[in-house]
Protein backbone atom coordinates (compact mmCIF):
# COMPACT_ATOMS: atom_id res chain seq x y z
CA UNK A 1 0.00 0.00 0.00
CA UNK A 2 1.10 3.60 -0.87
CA UNK A 3 1.83 5.86 2.29
CA UNK A 4 0.66 9.51 2.00
CA UNK A 5 4.42 10.31 3.42
CA UNK A 6 7.22 9.06 4.56
CA UNK A 7 9.36 10.58 7.36
CA UNK A 8 12.89 9.80 7.62
CA UNK A 9 14.05 10.72 10.80
CA UNK A 10 12.62 10.57 14.65
CA UNK A 11 13.33 13.49 16.32
CA UNK A 12 11.60 16.79 17.43
CA UNK A 13 11.09 17.58 13.76
CA UNK A 14 10.02 13.95 12.35
CA UNK A 15 7.61 13.58 15.39
CA UNK A 16 6.32 17.12 15.24
CA UNK A 17 5.50 16.52 11.23
CA UNK A 18 4.21 13.22 11.85
CA UNK A 19 1.68 14.45 14.77
CA UNK A 20 0.15 16.98 12.08
CA UNK A 21 -0.58 14.27 9.49
CA UNK A 22 -1.81 11.43 11.67
CA UNK A 23 -4.27 13.85 12.78
CA UNK A 24 -5.03 14.77 9.07
CA UNK A 25 -6.00 11.18 9.45
CA UNK A 26 -2.97 10.53 6.50
CA UNK A 27 -1.49 7.09 5.98
CA UNK A 28 2.41 7.71 7.60
CA UNK A 29 5.42 5.61 8.10
CA UNK A 30 8.44 6.72 10.37
CA UNK A 31 11.98 5.29 9.65
CA UNK A 32 14.22 6.09 12.80
CA UNK A 33 17.47 4.45 14.56
CA UNK A 34 16.73 5.84 17.47
CA UNK A 35 20.17 8.40 17.78
CA UNK A 36 18.71 12.01 18.04
CA UNK A 37 22.01 14.57 17.61
CA UNK A 38 21.03 15.45 21.27
CA UNK A 39 21.98 11.85 22.91
CA UNK A 40 24.86 12.83 24.39
CA UNK A 41 22.87 15.19 26.89
CA UNK A 42 21.63 14.28 29.94
CA UNK A 43 18.76 16.63 30.19
CA UNK A 44 17.01 19.86 27.17
CA UNK A 45 16.77 22.77 28.22
CA UNK A 46 14.65 25.68 26.87
CA UNK A 47 11.92 23.90 25.37
CA UNK A 48 8.45 25.16 26.77
CA UNK A 49 6.62 22.84 29.71
CA UNK A 50 9.81 20.25 29.21
CA UNK A 51 12.58 22.33 30.92
CA UNK A 52 14.85 19.92 32.14
CA UNK A 53 14.04 16.71 31.03
CA UNK A 54 16.28 14.19 29.28
CA UNK A 55 15.28 14.60 25.68
CA UNK A 56 15.01 10.75 24.77
CA UNK A 57 12.40 11.03 27.49
CA UNK A 58 10.48 13.57 25.74
CA UNK A 59 10.40 11.71 22.22
CA UNK A 60 9.48 8.54 24.57
CA UNK A 61 6.39 10.31 24.66
CA UNK A 62 5.57 11.09 21.65
CA UNK A 63 6.17 7.68 19.85
CA UNK A 64 3.45 6.71 22.39
CA UNK A 65 1.24 9.21 22.17
CA UNK A 66 1.27 8.54 18.23
CA UNK A 67 1.10 5.17 18.55
CA UNK A 68 -2.44 6.03 19.30
CA UNK A 69 -2.89 7.26 15.68
CA UNK A 70 -4.19 4.11 13.59
CA UNK A 71 -2.52 4.97 10.24
CA UNK A 72 1.02 5.77 11.89
CA UNK A 73 3.43 2.94 11.30
CA UNK A 74 7.16 2.86 12.84
CA UNK A 75 9.80 1.25 11.54
CA UNK A 76 13.26 1.23 13.71
CA UNK A 77 15.33 0.95 10.64
CA UNK A 78 17.64 3.33 8.49
CA UNK A 79 16.50 4.60 5.03
CA UNK A 80 19.35 3.33 2.64
CA UNK A 81 17.79 5.06 -0.45
CA UNK A 82 15.34 7.27 -2.33
CA UNK A 83 14.44 6.13 -5.55
CA UNK A 84 11.33 7.89 -7.48
CA UNK A 85 9.86 10.74 -7.21
CA UNK A 86 6.77 13.27 -6.48
CA UNK A 87 3.92 10.96 -6.01
CA UNK A 88 5.68 7.66 -6.99
CA UNK A 89 8.26 7.73 -3.93
CA UNK A 90 10.21 4.09 -3.20
CA UNK A 91 12.32 4.17 0.19
CA UNK A 92 14.46 0.84 0.27
CA UNK A 93 14.78 0.52 4.60
CA UNK A 94 17.53 -0.87 6.20
CA UNK A 95 16.23 -4.03 6.49
CA UNK A 96 15.64 -4.57 2.59
CA UNK A 97 12.47 -3.68 2.75
CA UNK A 98 10.77 -1.30 0.04
CA UNK A 99 8.20 1.36 0.98
CA UNK A 100 6.17 3.30 -1.50
CA UNK A 101 4.97 6.89 -0.87
CA UNK A 102 3.45 10.09 -2.63
CA UNK A 103 5.51 11.93 -0.05
CA UNK A 104 9.01 11.86 1.74
CA UNK A 105 10.12 13.92 4.55
CA UNK A 106 13.81 14.52 5.43
CA UNK A 107 14.55 14.99 9.19
CA UNK A 108 17.32 13.13 9.92
CA UNK A 109 19.10 15.54 11.98
CA UNK A 110 22.92 16.70 11.87
CA UNK A 111 25.63 14.24 12.99
CA UNK A 112 28.40 17.36 14.84
CA UNK A 113 31.79 16.14 13.65
CA UNK A 114 34.16 17.40 16.71
CA UNK A 115 37.70 18.98 16.27
CA UNK A 116 40.34 16.38 16.63
CA UNK A 117 41.53 17.26 20.01
CA UNK A 118 42.32 14.96 22.81
CA UNK A 119 39.75 14.71 25.66
CA UNK A 120 37.31 16.76 23.70
CA UNK A 121 34.70 14.04 22.26
CA UNK A 122 34.54 12.21 25.74
CA UNK A 123 33.21 15.30 27.29
CA UNK A 124 30.99 16.44 24.83
CA UNK A 125 27.43 16.84 26.35
CA UNK A 126 28.95 16.80 29.60
CA UNK A 127 31.57 19.87 29.89
CA UNK A 128 31.89 20.53 26.08
CA UNK A 129 28.89 22.26 25.00
CA UNK A 130 27.44 23.65 22.07
CA UNK A 131 24.18 25.76 22.68
CA UNK A 132 24.64 28.32 25.06
CA UNK A 133 20.59 28.88 24.98
CA UNK A 134 20.57 25.38 25.93
CA UNK A 135 23.02 24.40 28.72
CA UNK A 136 24.20 28.21 29.47
CA UNK A 137 22.80 28.66 32.75
CA UNK A 138 23.30 25.50 34.38
CA UNK A 139 27.07 26.07 34.07
CA UNK A 140 26.40 28.88 36.73
CA UNK A 141 28.66 31.79 35.86
CA UNK A 142 32.21 31.97 35.86
CA UNK A 143 34.92 31.00 33.63
CA UNK A 144 34.05 29.02 30.68
CA UNK A 145 35.88 29.21 27.16
CA UNK A 146 34.75 28.77 23.31
CA UNK A 147 36.77 26.73 20.97
CA UNK A 148 37.27 28.61 17.74
CA UNK A 149 36.72 26.86 14.96
CA UNK A 150 36.23 29.41 12.11
CA UNK A 151 35.72 33.43 12.03
CA UNK A 152 32.35 33.06 13.25
CA UNK A 153 33.85 31.95 16.74
CA UNK A 154 34.19 35.80 17.64
CA UNK A 155 30.47 36.66 17.47
CA UNK A 156 29.88 33.54 19.37
CA UNK A 157 32.23 34.15 22.14
CA UNK A 158 30.30 37.77 22.36
CA UNK A 159 27.16 36.18 22.70
CA UNK A 160 28.15 33.09 25.13
CA UNK A 161 29.58 36.16 27.61
CA UNK A 162 26.00 36.62 28.82
CA UNK A 163 26.90 33.15 30.41
CA UNK A 164 30.26 33.54 32.06
CA UNK A 165 33.48 35.17 31.90
CA UNK A 166 35.05 34.22 28.55
CA UNK A 167 37.97 32.67 27.03
CA UNK A 168 38.20 32.46 23.30
CA UNK A 169 40.76 29.85 22.03
CA UNK A 170 42.02 31.12 18.71
CA UNK A 171 43.03 27.47 17.75
CA UNK A 172 44.45 28.74 14.69
CA UNK A 173 41.57 30.05 13.18
CA UNK A 174 41.13 33.18 11.35
CA UNK A 175 41.64 36.00 13.68
CA UNK A 176 38.97 38.64 14.38
CA UNK A 177 38.85 41.97 12.96
CA UNK A 178 39.32 45.15 14.32
CA UNK A 179 35.45 45.35 14.86
CA UNK A 180 35.09 42.22 16.29
CA UNK A 181 37.83 42.78 18.60
CA UNK A 182 36.39 46.06 19.72
CA UNK A 183 33.38 44.02 20.49
CA UNK A 184 35.11 41.20 22.26
CA UNK A 185 36.97 44.09 24.46
CA UNK A 186 33.31 45.39 25.05
CA UNK A 187 31.80 42.24 26.39
CA UNK A 188 35.53 41.43 28.42
CA UNK A 189 36.28 38.61 26.36
CA UNK A 190 39.47 37.68 26.67
CA UNK A 191 41.78 35.76 23.96
CA UNK A 192 44.06 33.35 24.12
CA UNK A 193 46.09 32.18 20.93
CA UNK A 194 47.88 29.31 19.92
CA UNK A 195 46.96 25.41 19.08
CA UNK A 196 44.74 24.05 21.49
CA UNK A 197 46.68 20.23 22.05
CA UNK A 198 44.33 18.80 25.05
CA UNK A 199 41.18 18.84 27.17
CA UNK A 200 42.07 17.37 30.27
CA UNK A 201 39.75 17.08 34.05
CA UNK A 202 41.43 20.11 36.65
CA UNK A 203 40.80 20.23 39.94
CA UNK A 204 37.24 20.86 41.56
CA UNK A 205 35.47 19.49 38.58
CA UNK A 206 36.87 22.42 36.17
CA UNK A 207 38.04 21.68 32.46
CA UNK A 208 41.83 21.97 31.93
CA UNK A 209 42.38 23.10 28.53
CA UNK A 210 46.34 22.83 26.85
CA UNK A 211 47.27 25.49 24.60
CA UNK A 212 51.19 24.81 24.33
CA UNK A 213 53.94 24.71 27.05
CA UNK A 214 52.67 26.63 29.78
CA UNK A 215 50.10 27.25 32.54
CA UNK A 216 47.09 25.15 30.91
CA UNK A 217 43.53 27.60 31.38
CA UNK A 218 40.98 26.03 33.60
CA UNK A 219 37.40 26.90 33.11
CA UNK A 220 34.15 25.14 34.17
CA UNK A 221 32.41 24.42 30.43
CA UNK A 222 34.04 25.07 27.10
CA UNK A 223 31.77 26.11 24.16
CA UNK A 224 32.59 24.68 20.51
CA UNK A 225 30.56 25.13 17.06
CA UNK A 226 31.40 21.99 15.30
CA UNK A 227 30.51 21.44 12.05
CA UNK A 228 27.76 19.48 11.19
CA UNK A 229 26.33 17.17 8.51
CA UNK A 230 23.48 16.10 7.19
CA UNK A 231 23.26 12.54 8.73
CA UNK A 232 21.57 10.85 5.19
CA UNK A 233 23.49 9.45 2.13
CA UNK A 234 20.08 10.61 0.35
CA UNK A 235 20.95 14.56 -0.65
CA UNK A 236 23.78 13.39 -1.84
CA UNK A 237 22.89 10.38 -3.96
CA UNK A 238 19.90 12.20 -5.64
CA UNK A 239 21.76 15.82 -6.23
CA UNK A 240 20.07 18.12 -3.89
CA UNK A 241 21.02 21.77 -3.64
CA UNK A 242 22.81 22.99 -0.49
CA UNK A 243 22.89 25.97 1.32
CA UNK A 244 26.33 27.08 2.99
CA UNK A 245 25.48 27.94 7.10
CA UNK A 246 28.61 29.04 9.44
CA UNK A 247 27.91 25.24 10.85
CA UNK A 248 28.15 23.62 7.66
CA UNK A 249 25.78 22.74 4.39
CA UNK A 250 22.14 22.57 4.83
CA UNK A 251 19.51 21.33 2.70
CA UNK A 252 17.89 24.79 0.27
CA UNK A 253 14.21 24.27 0.85
CA UNK A 254 11.78 26.73 -0.56
CA UNK A 255 9.35 28.55 1.79
CA UNK A 256 6.79 25.09 1.92
CA UNK A 257 9.92 23.22 3.29
CA UNK A 258 10.32 21.56 -0.21
CA UNK A 259 13.60 20.78 -0.90
CA UNK A 260 15.05 20.76 -4.96
CA UNK A 261 13.65 17.60 -5.52
CA UNK A 262 9.58 18.06 -5.85
CA UNK A 263 7.84 15.68 -3.53
CA UNK A 264 10.87 15.68 -0.96
CA UNK A 265 10.33 17.82 2.23
CA UNK A 266 12.99 18.54 4.85
CA UNK A 267 12.59 19.66 8.36
CA UNK A 268 14.53 20.59 11.58
CA UNK A 269 18.04 21.23 11.78
CA UNK A 270 19.26 20.08 7.82
CA UNK A 271 16.93 22.90 6.83
CA UNK A 272 16.90 25.19 9.38
CA UNK A 273 20.87 25.53 10.31
CA UNK A 274 21.65 26.64 14.09
CA UNK A 275 18.47 25.21 16.01
CA UNK A 276 17.07 23.91 19.12
CA UNK A 277 14.48 21.86 19.80
CA UNK A 278 11.73 24.33 19.52
CA UNK A 279 13.18 25.81 16.53
CA UNK A 280 12.79 22.35 14.89
CA UNK A 281 9.37 21.06 16.46
CA UNK A 282 8.28 24.57 15.42
CA UNK A 283 9.82 23.21 11.61
CA UNK A 284 8.49 20.03 11.61
CA UNK A 285 4.61 21.32 12.40
CA UNK A 286 5.01 24.09 9.70
CA UNK A 287 6.56 21.74 6.85
CA UNK A 288 4.15 19.19 7.55
CA UNK A 289 1.42 21.13 7.06
CA UNK A 290 2.20 22.35 3.44
CA UNK A 291 2.74 18.81 2.55
CA UNK A 292 -0.46 18.06 3.70
CA UNK A 293 -1.27 20.78 1.30
CA UNK A 294 0.47 19.32 -0.82
CA UNK A 295 -1.66 15.80 -1.68
CA UNK A 296 -4.73 18.07 -2.15
CA UNK A 297 -3.62 20.47 -4.20
CA UNK A 298 -0.52 18.81 -6.72
CA UNK A 299 0.60 22.13 -7.94
CA UNK A 300 1.86 22.87 -4.70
Amino acid sequence: MTEDAIIIGGGFAGLSAALQLARARRRITILDTGEPRNRFAAHSHGFLAQDGRPGRDILADARRQLAAYGTVTFRDVPAERLEGEKDAFSVVAGDGRRIEARRVLLATGFEDQLPAIPGLAERWGKTVLHCPYCHGYEVGGGPVGVLARTAEAARFAAVVADWGNVTLFTNMAPEPDDAALAVLAERNVKLRPGRVTAIADGPDGMLSVETGPGIPTLIKALFVMPEARVRSAIPAERGLTLKETPIGNILHTDDTGQTSLPGLYAAGDIALGPANISLAAANGVKTAVFLHHSLIWPAH
